[in-house]
């Protein structure tokens, strides 16, 4: 039962269009888009009103309704003529015209029965479904006009909700047999019923032809007699409508439409069936014959108290949907409440009576709430838009240009030559560091070559003295043990003073240093200052410390010392930084200015260049840099500088967008500025807190002094401390917390030019003025300082006139133009909640507040820059947030978890120039979160997939800020002197301060989730064999492969892309990255009974990396691995056996083959001395197959070519040159196999060659790449170059060595074929790989081309069983995670097919390189469209396919096959076969 009064009545213009036509349209009130009523209507008769002569006389409330007339002064005129003649037609065949069906979906019917209003009651409506499904939703409104949209009836059935305050939706009751649903339409200003059936449980829409059901509702049965309505009516509904209004002052076009609407609203009445004499007794209601004039009794009532037109607005705001409402907005729905209730009290209702109705439950309680935060009309939740996630699609890619410049010798100080020339013999060095002191330098060494020993030299030209100490813990000084000082030095309570030596170089240049010798391990390092001319010289305020324990890279600043010399950076630019380095140093405002300046050049450079600038600005923000040296800058000089600085970046955010994310970075370190004004309100305003609160000295003035000298971000944190401390009852120890949480320390303090050394003291009658002030300076040191400021940002776009004694008087920021309608309401939502533990509904809020906002991001805009420093902020408050949200998430079930994902992966996609990737990861989480709320039992495994390229795409991210962002900072940190600390963790910081460190916890916290739903377990075993071995913990297999471990090891590689070689001497390889099974190295690691297996579970692996050296013994289980400690006796038995198997081993060798006499050859001259087993096995299946089987036809340049072309006249000095290389070669010099490579490339072909390869290519069939143009001829020579050269793939060469082939035996045969444009491409072992079961066939499947399965591209595919006595039941054991597929248009590619391949016990397929003549388009892959994903029948048909083309093939060999193959429009096509090793 509903606890709201009725449904606000519709206030109606009165719009009556004079036409001989047979209908009246009456428009609806409320302005622009109010409904029109039409009334069928008879033979137009003319009823003319005339004036009556009697007049009201009654008093209301001392104003006669004579003198309202009079004042208000309606304009009444000459009497109106109004044609109307309301008349319901009525209909015949009742049960043919009101009853229709609709065919919904096969045999689901939908059947609508309609059954017209009587007098005094409403029009019925029964909607009923056969054989329908369980979650069925009418989506629902109302037509008063067909140009209009839908109208919300107040009248509906129990639990039918708002949706979007567009429509309705009501649950159908479901039966045994259909569904049902009953409506009441009360409003006779509704004509018809639009609506829409929707399956919630399926997500599935029935629409009708694609549009809207529509049902037309008949009109009453019977007449209304012709009427017209007397004036002195009119009036009267005129006077009540005014005082309902609160007797406002109108107009004279206001009276008139006040008038017309009272006419309008009797007009109403009469159509519903009212007669005219019930109209009048309601109006005058209480008159008898002698009292006509006294005043109506809906005029007579009570006041409304306050709080029940609040409780009415809040019971109209529920109703509809909680929406976001506008001030004026608010206050019309108030007013709305208002007239509602007034309307109870005109049907006689008392004030009690109504309390009693409305005042239910907790609402009162709810009201209250909403009150105290001054948030009435603000929803709980922000109803987010339906959108296209594609609209979000970013595709800019800039390409990373490295600067091709001379680079100028460095000249070297006198330092530096210094420290190089003492470098020699110094031993192990444990420190070493060149520190600025403005234009002199300070070199600092330790080294241990048995004592430690530190050296410190400077070419200060005055006397310096050292004052040092030792720690043996960080922050600590110590008095240094007397047998250790230098001669000379004096000993200290808690240090000792030494002076430094004469200058050891005396060529001009004077270089002082001191040299000093520490005994034993106890100390862990040494904190100093230096002395000289009376003026102590810090490290940037702080005590300069020598780390004994760091093991610090070279810091650069040396001769032939600097990380990577630039390399992979805008160089030339990050040497102007450290150039100008000295000139930044003396304030924000020279900083910013020389940035500024730098610009131009920056972008000039591209992103490397921004990259620098960005670095720059970093290290500053950091504090790594100084902020200020002893220089007197106003604040409104730094702010018009920091201002002129990101008026700038926002010019080439507008212009280039592939570098728009970098830019942000570079915004967001900045701060947003402004004009002068906001800048010099920092000095005058703090000025006004000391004067209207008593409080100019002390502490107070101690940083009014400092913000007169130079204003920093730090002045944001102690703005935001004595905040903290004053709301905390002036608890000091909350003070120093708040700064020091933000990196703010007392000596950080005491090193300001203008030092603050005192602590706060106020009374407690200065707190609130204080409080007030403060919070209002606040948002001005962060309008200043702060990019991603919430509220300063929110307030500079949406406008805001500050009040406050003394603050911001007169400033008036203006709201940004285009802003979309309702944003101040969104953004007044997020404001509120952005403290709130529960995150979700601040999460949605803030993410439709960033769609909303995009599109402006996007366009030239005049505040463009007030926009990107709101998404900014936006963005990271979503950080936050979520990491506020951990908490939420810990009792949370996996649903919760993934759409906390989603909303993530979503804001990072925002915040991303090329999103693609992004964007498909996103798509997939919704995929899964529908088949989760579908009780899908395949939600878990195809989660786990959407997962795992989540993972991916985060370590491409990071792999890009990596690439771009990390060479920068180790350049510019070696130049500037930066702590290595810093420089090292640089780019990982960068990360952890944005989203993608979010997602990736996210992330880690549902993996063990999917995997225990879908009964993955923490290990994937790909090649089961027990070891027992060393641990050795690698980074990446590849790093490793051609090593050889004497001893037997288990790698634990962080990284296996899947193409590497498994090195001599391993036992075992654990992962935590996931190959495809049939990769090339999961292959190479059965073949040589080598324990393979992923590990996904973060706790084992960090076990296994801590028992790195020791030995442990492995035992693989179906899905999970045994691992214990062994001990020496173990691994000697194992080691016999292991011997055992390995001489029992066939020896390997091979036949050199000769050249035929034929350059090329087709599918039937193909023998063991022409090609390779893979060409061999192509021709034998050709004709062999059934017809839904193809073998694409194929030629091939058999084995000799090579050798032929190579010692043709043509290519001599090719032959010389590759004669060279492989002598350097064999003398173990493995370099030249990439040179030899470059070398083969260089061959020309000889016309013979071309010749019979062109004949046997169109005999076959094929096409000629000739016939398109000699550049198509070239470009299928160098394909087929290519093959020739990947003989000397460095895995291949030692590959083959490993197993003593010798590689000059080697031979390569070229395998031609037409490529097939494959839609999905598949690899089949015919028995299980995994498990050895030969019953079961194991296959994988990947989008386009099948190099992304055999080759090294990350992700997984699409894996499969399928038992060989049921071969159209395949079981899915996981699905794509691939990122990338490979498509092609016709072209022709050259397969290898060497001599080295298929040997028994020997895998060497996969090392050597097939190459298309064209080069693959990469396209990033989204599963949401594929139905391979999302069509189960289509799944099922095509993977039983794949499993019958594999149990076809095994049976025509007779022995298990490694089958690869291409489906093309259903079709399969078998490439390749071997036997499967």
């Amino acid at each position: 039962m509903s606890n709201s009064i009725g449904h606000t009545a519709s206030i109606l213009q009165a719009k009556t269009f004079i036409s001989p036509t047979s209908s009246i349209a009456v428009c609806g009130g409320g302005g622009r888009g109010a409904a029109i009523r039409e009334f069928r209507v008879g033979p137009v008769v003319s009823v003319w009103a005339t004036k009556r002569n009697a007049r009201l006389r009654s008093g209301v409330n001392g104003r006669s309704l004579v003198n309202w007339r009079r004042s208000v002064s309606f304009p009444m005129a000459a009497p109106r003529r109004h044609r109307f003649v309301a008349r319901a037609v009525l209909t015949t065949g009742y049960a043919s015209e009101h009853e229709r069906r609709f065919n919904l979906d096969g045999d689901i019917e939908l059947q609508v029965d309609v059954t017209p209003p009587l007098q005094g009651h409403a029009c019925k409506i029964e909607f009923r479904v056969s054989n329908s499904y369980d979650n069925l939703v009418l989506h629902w409104g109302g037509i008063r006009d067909q140009k209009e949209g839908w109208t919300l009836p107040a009248h509906r059935p129990e639990g039918t909700r708002v949706y979007k305050n567009s429509a309705l939706r009501t649950t159908f009751q479901k039966s045994a047999v259909d569904s049902s649903l009953k409506l009441e339409v009360n409003d006779p200003l509704i004509q018809a019923i639009e609506f829409l059936i929707l399956d919630e449980g399926q997500n599935k829409w029935f629409k009708n032809n694609g549009g809207n059901f529509h049902v037309k509702l008949p009109q009453k049965a019977e007449s209304i007699q012709d009427v017209s309505i007397p004036e002195e009516l009119v009036q009267i509904q005129a006077f009540l409508r005014w005082e309902r209004k609160g007797k406002q002052n109108y107009t004279p076009e206001q009276e008139k439409a006040e008038y017309e609407a009272a006419r309008a609203e009797l007009l109403e009445e009469v159509a519903k069936g009212i007669s005219v004499e019930e109209i009048r007794r309601r109006l005058t209601k209480g008159n008898d014959q002698g009292k006509a004039n006294e005043k109506p009794q809906s005029l007579s009532g009570s006041r409304i108290p306050d709080e029940l037109v609040q409780i009415q607005a809040y019971i109209r705001w529920e109703k509809a949907g909680k929406p976001s409402y506008s001030p004026d907005k608010q206050l019309r729905e108030f007013e709305e409440a208002r007239k509602e209730l007034q309307v109870e009290l005109d049907k006689g209702s008392s004030l009690d009576e109504i309390r009693q109705k409305i005042i239910k439950g907790d609402i009162q309680t709810k009201v209250s709430k909403l009150l105290e935060k001054k948030s009435y009309f603000t929803p709980e939740r922000i109803q987010r838009k339906k959108r296209d996630v594609m609209q979000m699609l970013n595709k800019y890619v800039p390409e990373l240009v490295e600067e091709r410049t001379f680079v100028k010798k460095k000249v070297f100080t006198v330092v530096e030559l210094f420290a190089d020339a003492t470098e020699r013999d110094a031993g192990p060095k444990l420190f070493k560091k060149i520190y600025n002191l403005g234009d002199k330098q300070l070199l600092v060494r330790a080294t241990k070559p048995g004592k430690i020993k530190v050296l410190l030299a400077t070419d200060l030209k005055e006397p310096v003295t050292l004052h040092w100490g030792l720690s043996k813990k960080n922050g600590e000084w110590l008095a240094p043990p007397p047998s250790i000082l230098p001669q000379g030095s004096l000993s200290l309570e808690k240090a000792a003073e030494t002076p430094f030596s004469t200058p050891a170089i005396d060529d001009g240049n004077q270089v002082q240093n001191l040299e000093i010798q520490i005994d034993g391990n106890d100390f862990v390092g040494m904190p100093f200052v230096l002395l000289s001319a009376g003026n102590w010289i810090k490290n940037n305020g702080s005590d300069f410390y020598i780390d004994f324990a760091a093991t610090s890279k070279p810091e650069g600043s040396l001769p032939g010392d600097r990380p990577g010399d630039g390399r992979g950076t805008a160089r030339n630019l990050l040497e102007k930084i450290a150039e100008m380095e000295g000139e930044a140093q003396k304030s924000f405002m020279h900083r910013f200015n020389i940035a500024a300046d730098l610009l131009d050049e920056a972008k000039k450079a591209g992103q490397l260049g921004l990259a620098a600038i960005f670095v720059w600005m970093r290290f500053m923000a950091t504090r790594q840099l100084i902020w200020n040296k002893n220089y007197n800058v106003k604040p409104r000089e730094i702010s018009k500088a920091q201002n002129r600085l990101t008026d700038s970046l926002q010019n080439i955010y507008r212009d280039c967008p592939q570098y728009r994310e970098i830019l942000r970075m570079v915004m967001s370190t900045v701060g947003r500025g402004g004009e002068g004004d906001v800048g010099q309100r920092i000095r005058d305003e703090i000025l006004v807190i000391q004067r209207n609160n008593d409080c100019k000295g002390a502490m107070m003035e101690e940083w009014h002094q400092k913000l007169h000298n130079n204003t920093s971000p730090d002045d944001v944190v102690i703005c935001q401390a004595l905040i903290d401390y004053i709301k905390s009852d002036f608890d000091i120890n909350i003070y120093w917390k708040t700064l020091n949480e933000n990196g703010i320390t007392k000596k950080r303090l005491l090193s300001y030019d203008r030092a603050i050394h005192s602590e706060p003291i106020f009374r407690r009658d200065q707190k609130e003025g204080l409080l007030r002030d403060l919070g209002n300076y606040l948002r001005t040191l962060k309008a200043v300082h702060s990019g991603a400021d919430l509220e300063a940002a929110v307030s500079n776009c949406m406008g805001y006139q500050a009040e406050g004694q003394g603050f911001m008087v007169g400033v008036q920021i203006n709201p940004v133009r285009g802003l979309p309608s309702g944003y101040q309401g969104l953004l007044q939502f997020v404001v509120e909640h952005v403290e709130d533990k529960q995150v979700e509904a601040l999460l949605e809020g803030l993410l439709e507040a960033r769609q909303d906002l995009r599109p402006l991001l996007t366009q030239s805009h005049e505040r463009l820059k007030d926009i990107i420093f709101l998404d900014i902020a936006l963005d990271s408050t979503v950080r936050t947030a979520i990491e506020r949200g951990y908490e939420e998430l810990n009792k949370a079930g996996p649903e919760k978890i993934m759409y906390f994902i989603s909303l993530v992966l979503e804001n990072l996609a925002l915040s991303s120039d090329d999103n693609e990737d992004l964007i498909y990861c996103l798509k997939g989480w919704r995929t899964a979160l529908d088949l989760l709320n579908r009780k899908d039992d395949q939600w878990a495994l195809y989660a786990k997939s959407v997962l795992d390229r989540t993972r991916l795409s985060l370590e491409t991210k990071a792999e890009w800020y990596q690439k771009v962002l990390q060479p920068s900072a180790e350049y510019l940190g070696s130049l500037l002197g930066i702590d290595q600390w810093a420089v090292n963790i640089f780019t990982e910081e960068v990360i952890r301060a944005g989203s993608a460190a979010s997602l990736s916890s996210l992330v880690n916290r549902l993996d063990p989730v999917l995997r225990r739903t879908a009964n993955l377990g923490s290990w994937q075993i790909i090649s089961p064999v027990e070891a027992i071995g060393y641990v050795v913990v690698v980074d990446e297999l590849l790093s490793v492969q051609n090593k050889y471990y004497e001893r037997p090891t288990i790698l634990v590689a962080k990284h296996v892309k899947g193409e590497e070689e498994i090195p001599d001497g391993a036992v075992a390889v654990l992962t935590p990255t996931m190959p495809d099974v049939l990769s090339h190295v999961s292959v190479r690691a059965r073949n040589g009974k080598i324990l393979f297996a992923a590990c996904f579970d973060g706790d084992i692996l960090a076990d296994l990396r801590a028992a790195e050296g020791k030995l442990l013994h492995l035992k693989p289980k179906s899905s999970d691995i045994i691992y214990s400690s062994a001990d020496e006796r173990e691994l000697i038995g194992a080691g016999s056996n292991n011997q055992k198997e390995s001489s029992s081993l066939p020896r390997l060798s091979l036949v050199k083959k000769k050249f035929s006499g034929r350059y090329a050859i087709s599918s039937d001259e193909f023998t063991s001395e022409l090609v390779g087993a893979k060409s061999r096995n192509i021709s034998y299946l050709k004709g062999k197959m059934p017809s839904w089987i193809g073998v694409p036809t194929s030629v091939a340049l058999p084995f000799g070519t090579f050798e032929e072309v190579l010692a043709n006249g043509l290519n001599q000095e090719v032959a010389k040159r590759i004669r060279n290389l492989q002598k350097e070669l064999d003398a173990g010099d493995i370099r030249t196999l990439g040179e030899i490579r470059s070398t083969v490339l260089q061959l020309a072909s000889p016309p013979q060659l071309v010749q019979e390869l062109r004949s046997k290519m169109l005999g076959s069939g094929m096409p000629w790449p000739g016939d398109e143009g000699e550049h198509r001829w070239e470009q299928a020579w160098l394909a087929i170059k290519k093959v020739w050269a990947s003989k000397w793939n460095e895995r291949a060469y030692f590959s083959t060595k490993k197993v003593g082939l010798d590689h000059d035996y080697l031979s390569m045969a070229v395998l031609v074929q037409e490529v097939i444009s494959a839609d999905y491409a598949f690899v089949i072992h015919t028995t299980n790989p995994s498990s050895g079961d030969s019953s079961e066939i194991y296959a994988e499947v990947v989008r386009g081309l099948g190099e992304t399965l055999v080759g090294a591209y990350p992700g997984r595919a699409l894996s499969f069983v399928c038992k060989k006595n049921d071969l159209n039941s395949p079981k899915v054991l996981g699905y794509p995670s691939k990122p990338i597929g490979l498509y092609i248009k016709r072209s022709i590619i050259f397969r290898s097919d060497s001599n080295g391949e298929d040997l028994e016990g020997y895998a060497g397929a996969g090392l050597y390189d097939s190459v298309p003549m064209d080069e693959e388009e990469k396209v990033v892959l989204d599963y949401s469209s594929d139905p391979l994903i999302n069509d189960g029948n289509f799944r099922q048909s095509l993977l039983s396919n794949i499993a019958c083309a594999g149990s076809a093939i095994e049976e025509q060999y007779g022995s298990p096959q490694d089958i690869e193959g291409v489906i093309k429009e259903g079709k399969i096509y078998v490439v390749q076969t071997r036997p499967q090793m």
